[in-house]
């Protein structure tokens, strides 16, 4: 009888992987996730409304580093580093009335100025830094302030900041100085967000108007320190709360 050879039924072959990106039939594709939608942009004409209301309040707004020229502003806002203007002020009114050049303040000398700035913080330091500065005002700027940002950088104890405050309330030149007020307002409003004081300083040097220069770096220290505080602002009494950006304002 002849053999009868049975063929192995073949294997049937896997189902091929859907590609990726394409849904098989009956499933849906998942939904794209949309990009959350940040705060609407300023207008110019709102930007020009923020300051034309600050402008109103305050026509003359003032720092509040009490000074006498700006040998004295310039030591002032370098004492200032990591402390108040009340502070500071306590310390300089008696200061002031024998050391308001930088020639009498070496002749009063370290040891001494230490006395009359002890109670700010990180005051040997300072006292340091205020002695070597006026030595270096004596020697390479004939005893005077310079008026450009890179000289007064130069300084001992002086940055960016300090340039830009002694430019501005000396000199009347139209520099923007970010401390943690202007910080605050920059980002919190939504006017110039940044990262970095230098692009806060920046961006709100793009968007104010020229005419508010002169003034809108105490118009706005003075709104965060007054009214738009860091852990509780007044939202209820800001002038310009129906433009704020902020999505957490309170009213």
């Amino acid at each position: 009888m002849p053999k009868i050879t049975r063929r192995a039924a073949a294997k049937s072959k896997p189902a091929p992987a859907p590609r990726a990106g394409k849904a098989r039939k009956g499933i849906s594709a998942k939904p794209k996730r949309m990009p959350a939608k940040g705060p609407k942009p300023w207008t110019e004409a709102e930007i020009r409304e923020v300051f034309e209301r600050f402008r109103k309040a305050n026509p003359e707004p003032k720092g509040e580093l009490e000074h006498l020229n700006p040998f004295t502003l310039l030591v002032a806002v370098v004492l200032s580093a990591q402390a108040t203007d009340a502070g500071v002020n306590r310390a300089t009114r008696a200061l002031f009335q024998i050391a308001d050049t930088p020639q009498k303040m070496l002749d009063l000398g370290e040891e001494k100025l230490r006395d009359y700035i002890k109670t700010i913080g990180l005051y040997r330091t300072k006292a340091k830094n205020v002695i070597a500065l006026s030595r270096k005002l004596i020697a390479e700027f004939g005893g005077e302030v310079p008026r450009t940002r890179a000289e007064i950088e130069s300084l001992p104890g002086a940055g960016r900041k300090t340039a830009n405050v002694v430019l501005n309330m000396a000199f009347g030149e139209h520099t923007m100085a970010v401390d943690t007020h202007v910080f605050r307002v920059g980002n919190r409003t939504g006017l110039a967000p940044g990262k970095t004081p230098l692009e806060v300083e920046l961006g709100l040097e793009r968007v104010i108007p020229s005419e508010f220069m002169g003034h809108a770096h105490h118009w706005l220290i003075l709104h965060g320190r007054y009214t738009c505080l860091a852990r509780k602002p007044r939202c209820e009494v800001c002038l310009i709360n129906d433009l704020c950006r902020w999505p957490e304002k309170t009213v």
